[in-house]
């Protein structure tokens, strides 16, 4: 109990902390004529409603009220859906499942029961009034103005996650808005009164301006999307663009640090999630891959394996991104440099892109209870590569990743503490002494130097290998010297320390100039680039 109580204070406590922020642009211009359904969304509707409905299990956490609303969406069953919600009962409490509170999480079953209730409250042949009644009366418990941002059984002394907070917070917020609408002019359900409104605006924002602790956190992003899209698309137009500000600002920084729906940056939360290796299908890529069906674009990778249940939301809820965020996922431009500051006892994301290849840095745990992974420095090219092993990476000398300190990228360049690993398909076209240099699609040369002490890759577009290898061999000729400065051909020079503290940006200095190493004070979004041009 000590630990986990530990575990949740760790996370009360950073998730308030600010830090060093300038203004950022985000993108939120719309002009994408969006179609209007999608054989993905049919695909992922059909599968859910497929599914039978276990009556003997309606109040049980799962995916049943997925399922409902799967049916609903095409109008399938109707009878027994209804039948469903008006015999489904309360189970638990809202708020984080622990051992002092072993019945929360009913979260969990109330935030898609509102969404059900909202995009079916006009269609009584739907969504019975019967139904309606016992959704409003019984099914959906928080309401009124006793906004909670505790964890239950803490005394309030321990800050919930975000995760627990939108779902809960935004389905009290939603409840009281629908029995407003509704004609019930009680105090208890004015958001504006009993101060509901200021205090989910203020949850917001913190969010759009600190970024979110759980930061592409594996299963738990996907409930916070899930969340703020509800409060996107039913709550009063000041509530709703700041939630559309948030997905927009999370959305961007994806865009960002992928490439063509690949995405492998650092995480937090469950570290049972550290030996994951698949590139594309984390939960915002589900999530992605969602919205981007009803774009008009060219056919991309539409896995969406072991995560429908975010696919089903995204799809029938009205957010979509914005036209630079569909761009950037697809077309980097000329490139760029990024480092996205995510605070104290954190980790940043640092991401370099190229016209035809993206190097997505791997970060750095910050202690047990940060609760951060860390993964390898990835090199994404314009590949079919779906799992880590079919890419160039670099991680660290020991397996165990709260020892790796893989924030060492910059622009064209990445260093780690032990080898650089080579994918089966790939066989270099030039090899002297320490380097290799090998070639991958669209003229993009990925030059290696790898020991046991250090592994170092760059990624240079349109040079010929051997007067690349030549200068590199010349401006680099003592092996020394390369464990701690690497020199470019155009001269540049830049010196890391692969073995530097974990709290510390691998990288030192740039052509002499010493940078910020303490990425605790990073801004929000810090880039480098020609994307607004």
């Amino acid at each position: 109990m000590r630990i986990i109580l530990l575990t949740y204070l760790t996370i009360s406590w950073f998730s308030l902390e600010s830090y060093c922020q300038e203004i950022v642009q985000i993108p939120h211009q719309r002009t994408i004529v969006w179609k209007t359904n999608t054989n993905l969304a049919n695909q992922v509707y059909q599968s859910f409603a497929s599914k039978k409905i276990n009556f003997d299990k309606l109040s049980e956490r799962g995916n049943t009220p997925r399922i409902l609303l799967a049916k609903l969406l095409l109008k399938q069953d109707i009878e027994a859906v209804n039948n469903a919600i008006q015999q489904m009962k309360v189970r638990g409490v809202t708020g984080s499942h622990w051992a002092l509170n072993p019945k929360g999480d009913y979260d969990f079953t109330l935030m898609p029961l509102t969404t059900i209730l909202f995009l079916f409250d006009t269609q009584p042949d739907l969504l019975y009034p019967k139904t309606k009644e016992h959704l409003i009366n019984t099914l959906l418990t928080e309401e009124g103005g006793k906004y909670r941002r505790a964890t239950p059984r803490t005394l309030g002394l321990v800050a919930d996650t975000e995760n627990h907070i939108l779902m809960t917070e935004g389905s009290r917020y939603l409840k009281n808005r629908w029995k407003r609408l509704h004609g019930n002019l009680s105090p208890t359900y004015d958001n504006v009164a009993n101060g509901m409104e200021v205090k989910i605006l203020a949850y917001l924002n913190r969010m759009k301006t600190n970024g979110l602790y759980e930061y592409n956190s594996i299963p738990y992003i996907g409930y916070t999307i899930a969340a703020l899209l509800n409060l996107e698309a039913f709550a009063s137009e000041k509530v709703s663009t700041e939630a559309r500000n948030v997905l927009d600002y999370m959305n961007w920084t994806y865009a960002l640090g992928s490439y063509k729906l690949r995405h492998y940056p650092p995480m937090r939360r469950r570290y049972e999630k550290a030996k994951i290796q698949e590139l594309t299908t984390d939960y915002q890529s589900v999530f992605v891959k969602a919205w981007l069906s009803y774009a008009p674009i060219e056919p991309f990778n539409t896995d969406i394996s072991n995560a429908e249940v975010h696919a089903l939301v995204g799809s029938c809820m009205p957010y979509r991104p914005a036209d630079k965020v569909v761009e950037v996922i697809f077309d980097k431009g000329e490139g760029y440099f990024v480092k996205l500051g995510h605070g104290k006892k954190s980790c940043p994301e640092i991401f370099m892109a190229g016209k035809h290849f993206l190097l997505s840095a791997g970060g750095a745990n910050q202690g047990k209870n940060s609760l951060v992974i860390a993964r390898p420095t990835t090199l994404f090219l314009n590949d079919n590569a779906q799992k880590l092993p079919e890419t160039f990476h670099l991680k660290g000398k020991e397996d165990d990743f709260m020892k790796w300190n893989n924030t060492g990228v910059y622009k064209n360049f990445a260093c780690a503490s032990g080898k650089v690993f080579v994918p089966e398909a790939f066989k270099p076209i030039l090899e002297r002494n320490n380097w290799a240099i090998y070639t991958g699609k669209n003229n993009v040369k990925i030059v290696v130097y790898s020991t046991e002490d250090i592994g170092i890759m760059l990624i240079f577009e349109d040079m010929k290998a051997e007067d690349l290898l030549t200068n590199l061999e010349k401006s680099n000729a003592n092996d020394e010297h390369i464990k701690t400065q690497f020199q470019f051909p155009d001269g540049q020079i830049i010196t890391y320390d692969v073995n530097a503290p974990l709290n510390k940006w691998v990288i030192k200095s740039i052509d002499g100039k010493s940078v910020e190493r303490d990425f605790s004070k990073w801004a929000l979004i810090n880039f480098e680039s020609s994307i607004f041009k």
